[in-house]
């Protein structure tokens, strides 16, 4: 099995998400994160899907995907160069005394501490999925609380441009 990112750009309207997440569950896909948004065009959202699967589901996926009325273009970002970031949330149990200890594991990372409790700091993390695995790895020796990821986002690197045009 193989992990896929997929980008699809759809009109802006009720019902959308559930057509599309819908589909992948009768065909057997598990949907690993979903993000969806506005997109560059007014009227227009782009959702970014990561799931897994062999290369004959997906395609069939995406021609499924092409018989949604709403959906206007589907992108295999998987099969080109992209860059692709998810943000997480992390509370963990911090007592004073573990505080120096913690946001020096927070700053190797890059990430930064965004609030401070009497017992927990919440720490954000941007970056490539691994990077915010191994972020809650570091972290789960002090006690993790809570987490909250957004989940995939991606696009096309560089120059490279699938835009769409109506």
């Amino acid at each position: 099995m193989t992990r896929h990112t997929i980008a699809v750009i759809v009109n802006d309207q009720p019902g959308v998400l559930q057509r599309v997440s819908g589909l992948f569950g009768r065909r057997g896909f598990n949907i690993e994160s979903i993000t969806v948004g506005a997109s560059e065009e007014p009227g227009l959202s782009r959702m970014v899907i990561v799931t897994t699967g062999d290369e004959q589901t997906l395609e069939q996926v995406e021609k499924q995907l092409y018989k949604i009325i709403d959906v206007i273009k589907v992108i295999n970002l998987s099969s080109q160069q992209m860059v692709a970031r998810e943000l997480a949330l992390i509370k963990v149990k911090a007592e004073p005394n573990m505080r120096p200890e913690i946001l020096g594991v927070v700053e190797t990372f890059r990430a930064s501490i965004i609030d401070i409790g009497p017992s927990t700091v919440v720490v954000q993390v941007l970056g490539e999925s691994s990077k915010i695995e191994a972020m809650i790895e570091l972290m789960e020796p002090y006690g993790i609380r809570e987490i909250s990821r957004t989940g995939v986002t991606a696009m096309i690197r560089g120059s490279i441009t699938d835009g769409v045009s109506r």
